[in-house]
């Protein structure tokens, strides 16, 4: 076998001399639809923070996820409407078309099982199953009108996450990641922390779908170390471990520079920030530092799992301190067939003193304002009942994509706000209607991008979270 035959079109372009990696550089630099966070395979850090589009208000992300749906009419969207009708049919004219998981569309109603009062100077209606959420409602925006594309609870997660129902798309996260970089150095730009049960989106909720692996979210754990296996084992020290790193970086080094692989460049980042959080971790992890008052306030202890999301709460705020770019904390558990109203207390008690919390707590550190909190589930709940003898459910409620509620807190959304109605029986949205890539969209506009700009070209398509037809960012929540 001679020269030629040994070469492959890689190394042939790479050897040839004739300046076609420049020709191609060039012509990417000149698209005008460059994507934010491009970066050339030279680059020092796939995390490296980088230019937004415009001023951003917000330099990071918490979002609060209510996996399961929580229902809108037992926690922010009251209608007495309801109670007057309670054990009658809903009327055709309002169902007509409409298809549901587990009931008929001519269900009956069920009313409110929550009382409803006015909050703070705002004066925004919340149930009295939120009774810390209440204290805080003058510094958070309500958004009464958002609906979804699908009904069922993995295809809507996956949508709320990664812009598509089908998994394999890249998450909201790691497009901040690749897009944004990070201004943390020793920690991942994306973290995720679970609490609740499982998930029924699974990882491709936090996956890096086409985008390089590096962007993807990183699990963490409420105790103990943050990330399985982060410890050197007994024996092997600092100054060891370090040396087997350089020898594996450096081989790594010349495999990338035979074959320009970028994955290569993510293995080798993933060493080194595996290496630097072996320091940084421990400190993370300690509670011992915070006082307890802020211990009290998040309702936190770190050797009780039963306080989970408390806890994942109070480290989200402390990744956000130290420079993480978006920290996804999930709560699953919200799905409730049967028994809404006990369902929801239940939730509404393991979480709503922690939520409350987060908000003041960052706003007393100077830290609300450029802080995004965001709070929602993957779809709302039906106006009328869920009952089934067969089933053993009662007095529950089942998916409805049609209109559903979120809350926002800091990071450029306009406070004590509300925005959005839906019709006197919960069932359809009647003023300012908000689709989920609207709200995508508005997220990434608080953080400085312009969503329509925020690309990856990937088999020969240019993809973006926010999907292919027209959407925007509700400048009405925005302050």
């Amino acid at each position: 076998m001679n020269w030629l035959q040994e070469q492959t079109r890689r190394h042939f372009f790479r050897n040839c001399g004739v300046g076609i990696g420049k020709i191609a550089l060039a012509s990417l630099l000149a698209e005008s639809g460059l994507a934010l966070g491009e970066a050339n395979a030279n680059e020092a850090s796939p995390f490296a923070p980088k230019q937004t589009h415009f001023p951003g208000k917000a330099k990071r992300v918490i979002y609060l996820f209510m996996a399961g749906a929580p229902s809108q009419l037992e926690l922010f969207d009251y209608k007495p409407k309801l109670a007057e009708m309670e054990g009658k049919p809903i009327p055709p004219s309002v169902i007509a078309g409409q298809r549901y998981a587990f009931i008929q569309p001519d269900a009956a109603v069920l009313g409110p099982q929550f009382k409803f009062a006015k909050h703070g100077q705002c004066g925004a209606e919340i149930s009295d199953a939120l009774p810390n959420l209440a204290k805080v409602v003058d510094q958070i925006a309500i958004l009464r009108s958002v609906h979804t594309d699908h009904f069922n609870h993995s295809p809507a997660q996956l949508f709320w996450n990664t812009g598509n129902g089908i998994p394999g798309r890249p998450s909201m996260g790691a497009w901040l990641s690749y897009g944004l970089g990070s201004e943390a150095h020793d920690l991942p730009s994306f973290v995720v922390l679970k609490s609740g049960g499982s998930l029924s989106g699974g990882a491709a909720m936090w996956g890096p779908g086409f985008l390089p692996s590096v962007h993807q979210g990183v699990p963490f754990r409420g105790q103990g170390d943050p990330i399985l296996h982060v410890s050197n084992p007994a024996g092997y020290d600092q100054r060891a471990q370090r040396e087997s790193l350089d020898l594996i970086r450096d081989l790594n080094k010349q495999q990338f520079d035979s074959v320009g692989d970028p994955e290569i460049r993510t293995r080798i980042a993933a060493y080194e920030m595996a290496f630097r959080m072996q320091s940084r971790a421990p400190e993370l992890m300690d509670f011992s530092q915070e006082t307890k008052e802020t211990m009290d306030l998040y309702g936190a202890n770190p050797s009780d799992g039963g306080q989970a999301f408390a806890n994942n709460c109070l480290l989200a705020r402390r990744l956000a301190e130290r420079g993480v770019r978006f920290v996804q904390v999930y709560h699953a558990g919200w799905d409730h067939h049967s028994n809404v109203a006990g369902g929801v207390r239940s939730q509404a008690k393991q979480t709503d003193q922690a939520c409350a919390a987060l908000v003041e707590d960052l706003r007393r550190r100077g830290m609300l304002d450029d802080t995004l909190i965001i709070w929602g589930g993957e779809f709302g709940r039906t106006p009328m009942v869920e009952a089934s003898a067969a089933l053993g459910r009662s007095k529950g409620r089942d998916h409805h994509p049609q209109a559903f509620t979120m809350w926002f807190a800091g990071g450029g959304m306009k406070p004590g706000f509300s925005l959005g109605k839906t019709d006197d029986l919960g069932f359809h949205v009647v003023e300012n209607q908000v689709h989920v890539h609207d709200v995508q969209a508005t997220i990434l506009h608080c953080l400085g991008i312009d969503h329509t700009r925020l690309t990856f070209r990937h088999r020969g398509l240019n993809f973006k979270l926010t999907g292919v037809e027209e959407h925007h960012p509700v400048k009405e929540l925005l302050s």
